[in-house]
């Protein structure tokens, strides 16, 4: 496996999708769908292939690209899509003509509904492609156990009914259908049904199931438990279908989506392109900044460089906000339906390659991934210079026992647990978190101004506003406040105060510089709280082993030395107690825990 391919695996997502895979001559050799793309391709390269044309397959990959999908549906959709698109030569099942099935409500009189595999362009509706037949038959099983309609194809138009062309056919007396064709049903009461049947195909069932639920509990009344059965079993497979997809929507035609996401240094642009309803295409890029460009301009350079090298000629485009790109070009910027979640889809395309992109970088260059934290934490946080040393204080107590501080220190992004330091309050008394962090953060850096050490960038302190004044206190009197930045973090809402400022900040949720200040924080809780169940733990040893009469603390200290524990002591025979410590005191640790018993 090359170096390449071994670093592309290492940074797939662990998302539904498709995977291209490309040989040397950049050509499309494979396409397939994955429910977990991470899993599956690295399956390709970790597992001893019986198959002789897999084998070949996976000598002849040079890169492989992938396209992030919200379902596995959709997955198996758009690999449908692109197979067909691109006949990849070691794709076998898909490249007939073949189409997934599709719900049609005519565009006539009195509408026909039914399942086809050919979208004709004549004004009627089509919703799907489903990726089940079975599926499709029973959504209408459903409807037509519901709604009575007529599946003959006569032209029933208002003149034909009047002349009394046709005549009723078996369909009507066995009850499946109200005889529009000799006037017996209305065309409005016809196309309430209609308007009911489109709510149930699009998912919005609720009020038409609550009948069709009627419908079993009548044949359960009635005794008649094979058909309630029957009714019940359809009931159970429509609530796991999926109503549409966005892959695939004849709505949307010969249509280019585009979108993109940045960050300080560079953008992250995917284009979509959509033919005949499909997505055939998806490119994703990496756009370097040079002079500090916005997105708009970006996304602008990428637009007009994309449909040059690609040639395309569609006259509509998406985006996720307003471009100029002249007259000739539709741009629109959809708000919602099935336009919107093209372009979020795009967007989300856009999302997972730069996360990979941030993942390869970190492993191929973890220099310039420290360099981006770095410059990513100084903006968001507004400091005056990079925080490649930070360090995050917590208290830990319980009801003013056994009172403790931690502090953390995190070096380039990453915990330096070498200079991870322990505190045992001296000076307050009773649970008081400000008095103690007062205390800590002073005596922690008048020793490293003392021992003349390098301070940090960042101090991170774990509460609100009063354990962030308490700090401060102490950097007055140390003489470091406006030299070291200081902030402190409340749980509740993540709120980020700043020394003097009444209003905190808040972080996006999703942000790497909330992220590493949350990992700071967790991190400083963990070590405090292990330090301060140990120390009570160690407290609550040594007072039941001091209960013991005439026991000093040396003796105290052999035993826990050689059994580890009270527990360990009280459990041991008199003869184990007598080898640590002789006999006379071996008497009376024994005698204690077992005062009934003879030695």
């Amino acid at each position: 496996m090359s170096e390449s391919i071994e670093l592309q695996l290492k940074t797939l997502p662990n998302a539904p999708g498709v995977y291209q895979y490309f040989d040397k001559d950049n050509k499309i050799i494979y396409v397939g769908k994955a429910k977990d793309l991470k899993k599956r391709v690295a399956s390709y390269f970790t597992k001893t292939h019986e198959n002789g044309k897999t084998r070949v397959l996976v000598k002849k990959i040079v890169q492989i690209k992938h396209i992030v999908v919200n379902t596995e549906t959709d997955a198996l959709l758009l690999e449908n899509n692109l197979i067909k698109k691109h006949k990849p030569r070691y794709n076998v099942l898909l490249k007939d003509d073949k189409s997934y099935p599709w719900i049609c409500i005519k565009k006539e009189r009195f509408p026909r509904v039914f399942m086809t595999r050919n979208v004709i362009k004549d004004g009627s509706e089509y919703f799907g492609p489903y990726t089940s037949v079975k599926t499709v038959k029973v959504l209408l099983d459903l409807i037509k156990d519901l709604y009575p309609l007529r599946t003959c194809s006569f032209d029933l138009s208002a003149k034909n009914i009047s002349e009394s062309k046709y005549k009723v056919c078996l369909e009507y007396h066995l009850k499946n259908c109200k005889g529009a064709c000799e006037g017996f049903e209305t065309e409005a009461n016809y196309n309430e049904s209609i308007k009911e049947i489109r709510n149930i195909i699009k998912g919005n069932f609720k009020e038409s199931l609550e009948k069709f639920q009627q419908v079993m509990l009548d044949f359960a009344t009635k005794m008649e438990f094979e058909e309630a059965q029957k009714i019940k079993d359809k009931l159970t497979l429509l609530s796991n279908y999926q109503a549409k997809s966005t892959i695939v929507n004849p709505s949307i035609n010969n249509v280019d989506v585009f979108s993109i996401i940045s960050d300080e240094t560079h953008g992250y642009a995917n284009f979509l392109k959509i033919s005949n309803g499909a997505i055939i295409q998806s490119h994703t890029t990496e756009i370097k900044k040079k002079l500090d460009e916005t997105d708009q301009e970006l996304l602008e350079l990428f637009i007009i460089e994309i449909r040059q090298r690609f040639n395309s000629q569609s006259p509509e485009i998406y985006v996720p906000f307003e471009v100029d790109l002249g007259e000739n070009i539709k741009v629109t910027v959809p708000k919602l339906g099935d336009k919107k979640r093209i372009v979020e889809l795009s967007e989300r395309n856009a999302k997972y390659y730069r996360q990979e992109q941030f993942k390869q970088i970190k492993i191929v260059d973890p220099e310039r991934h420290v360099n981006r934290i770095m410059a990513q934490m100084k903006k968001d946080l507004r400091l005056s210079e990079e925080p490649k040393h930070i360090e995050c204080f917590d208290n830990s107590n319980i009801q003013g026992t056994n009172p403790v501080a931690a502090c953390v220190v995190f070096k380039d992004g990453k915990p330096s647990k070498k200079d991870y330091r322990h505190f045992n309050i001296k000076t307050v008394e009773g649970p008081d978190d400000f008095a103690s962090m007062e205390e800590v953060v002073y005596r922690r850096y008048s020793r490293m101004l003392a021992e003349n050490e390098s301070l940090p960038q960042l101090i991170v302190i774990d509460g609100g506003k009063g354990q962030l004044s308490s700090a401060l206190k102490s950097l007055d009197l140390l003489g470091l406040r406006g030299k070291i930045a200081i902030i402190g973090i409340a749980k509740r809402l993540e709120e980020i105060y700043y020394p003097g400022d009444s209003i905190p900040m808040y972080l996006d949720k999703k942000s790497e510089t909330l992220k590493i200040i949350q990992y700071l924080r967790n991190e400083a809780h963990r070590f405090g709280i292990t330090f301060h169940r140990n120390k009570r733990s160690k407290s609550a040893i040594q007072s039941e082993l001091e209960q013991i009469p005439d026991i000093g603390t040396q003796t105290i200290t052999t035993l826990l030395r050689t059994f580890k524990s009270a527990k360990r002591v009280k459990e041991a025979s008199f003869e184990e107690i007598q080898e640590v410590i002789g006999k006379a005191r071996a008497e009376k640790v024994y005698t204690y825990y077992h005062p009934k018993k003879n030695m």
